[in-house]
């Protein structure tokens, strides 16, 4: 009997604690077990991070002046307007207008767009998306007391899409920015911004993915965040009350919010952000290569072991690059010390180094590590580069169709070695088999094959008849001032 007793008490112990858990899986705030690894825990209460940041949140219109016959859209079409230009990159189509307004005058400043913000310092700067002010003639900034404000534009930098404005007004609620480097994918973030102009609406969720790349100069932090047209600029906060980034873009193949936005690391909105102050501009450093990424086939046939690096496609005349002696078809594996894992992080790296300054960097060249020097340079205003081949050069003799590779083969050209910049090479004449399935093409110039040096047909020939029987070969080849490899497999 007294065993029986003490069966039911622990089946009530055991019953309580599983209500204890669920009611904390399910409440907010509610107790939770904590006992081992797959503890139920709570879900987060945002109230406290709310009123914590939400001051520090703004409200950015912008305004534009009309200079035509007096039509002009409809008040509340800037939302849409924001969304096409930023989601899209054109402007909304079939945007409907109202009709002409007969006593407005010739010049009239019109809504243009609405985006979020949020306080640097307490005198009144504050951080946004460049986009969200990019051709405005007035920024206009609401704080949550209501208070407006015409904001002075300091500097706008659209590679990262970072803004900063000044007010004039102190003592204003300043956020505190948080260690990105500290941010776990999995982490629970919120964002507080005026999506359709809706102000200081909060929506939350967690850390998708860190470092994403999106093809854009910097590396996003992805999260589910619901982020909608409005919410532009507006701040992305850990939970203990930090910005970490700063809402920029979302995926979307609908056009609406699908669960996966972008937002801009914190520490390198701060870096722009403390040059715009600054100067009014960002000063970034450049070496003036071209660069694609490095394939898996790519790196095993260089002997790389992994795809890592980013693999020089062309390098600008007269520029550092050409100065410290890189050359097309190089791979460039670390930069100023950092190992550069993927392409996408050497023009971070050069970026981020002052003008002027040396420093070294290692690249990949014919199977062996080769240490460069080089002084970073500035931007220079984009110019047309690309040059095409003439139809005026002196054609050599062809040599034999070389069957193996699928390619045939003859001497380059003087003009066209002057004109690329290279020592020597072949000209493809015709490209079948498996150089055809590789991409290779009429007029291609090839510079290297296996990992070796190719300045002439003779130096091909003697390559090729030293080939393993059956294994892909890799070729670098020219395309116009284009470098890239290519894996031809073998036919024989």
């Amino acid at each position: 009997m007294l065993q029986l007793e003490l069966r039911r008490l622990r089946l009530h112990v055991l019953a309580g604690a599983f209500f204890v858990g669920a009611m904390a899986a399910l409440v907010p705030g509610a107790p939770a077990l904590a006992q081992g690894p797959g503890a139920v825990r709570g879900l987060p209460d945002f109230t406290d991070l709310v009123e914590q940041v939400g001051p520090s949140v703004v409200n950015i219109r912008t305004l534009e002046k009309s200079r035509g016959n007096g039509n002009a859209g409809s008040p509340g079409d800037e939302d849409m307007q924001e969304f096409f230009r930023r989601f899209f990159g054109v402007p909304m189509p079939n945007m409907p207008r109202q009709g002409p307004r007969p006593n407005r005058p010739q010049e009239d400043e019109q809504p243009r767009g609405v985006g979020s913000g949020f306080i640097l310092t307490g005198d009144g700067f504050i951080m946004t998306n460049a986009h969200v002010v990019d051709g405005a003639d007035e920024v206009i900034v609401t704080l949550t007391d209501k208070r407006e404000f015409k904001a002075r534009l300091i500097g706008a930098d659209k590679r990262t899409d970072v803004a900063v404005v000044k007010i004039e007004a102190s003592g204003l609620p300043a956020v505190k920015v948080g260690d990105v480097s500290r941010l776990k994918v999995g982490e629970w973030v919120m964002a507080i911004g005026s999506p359709f102009g809706l102000e200081n609406s909060v929506t939350a969720g967690i850390v998708s993915a860190k470092q994403r790349d999106t093809g854009d100069y910097l590396p996003f932090i992805q999260t589910d965040v619901a982020i909608n047209p409005g919410n532009s600029g507006g701040p992305l906060i850990n939970m203990r009350g930090e910005v970490v980034g700063v809402n920029s873009q979302i995926y979307s193949r609908s056009g609406g919010y699908m669960g996966i936005s972008f937002a801009i690391p914190m520490d390198e909105a701060v870096r722009v952000s403390d040059q715009l102050r600054a100067s009014g501009r960002v000063t970034r450093g450049r070496i003036g290569v071209q660069i694609d990424q490095v394939t898996k086939e790519v790196a095993e046939s260089l002997g790389l072991g992994k795809p890592l690096g980013a693999l020089v496609r062309g390098v600008e005349s007269g520029s550092p690059a050409e100065k410290a002696g890189v050359e097309a078809g190089d791979i460039i594996t670390r930069f100023d010390g950092k190992t550069i894992e993927k392409a996408s992080d050497l023009p971070r790296f050069v970026g981020s180094i002052k003008p002027g300054t040396r420093t070294t960097f290692t690249v990949f060249r014919r199977g062996a590590n080769k240490e460069l020097s080089v002084v970073i340079g500035e931007p220079e205003p984009e110019k047309a580069v690309a040059r095409k081949p003439t139809d005026r050069e002196d054609k050599a003799k062809p040599s034999a169709s070389v069957q193996l590779l699928g390619l045939s083969v003859s001497e380059l050209a003087e003009a066209q070695k002057k004109e690329l910049k290279i020592r020597g090479g072949v000209k493809v004449d015709a490209a079948t088999e498996g150089a055809a399935r590789a991409g290779l093409r009429e007029g291609d110039v090839i510079t290297q094959v296996a990992n070796q040096e190719v300045l002439s047909v003779k130096d091909f020939d003697a390559v090729v008849a030293r080939l393993e029987k059956g294994k892909p070969v890799s070729i670098l080849f020219r395309r116009g001032e284009w470098a890239q490899y290519a894996l031809i497999r073998p036919v024989r």
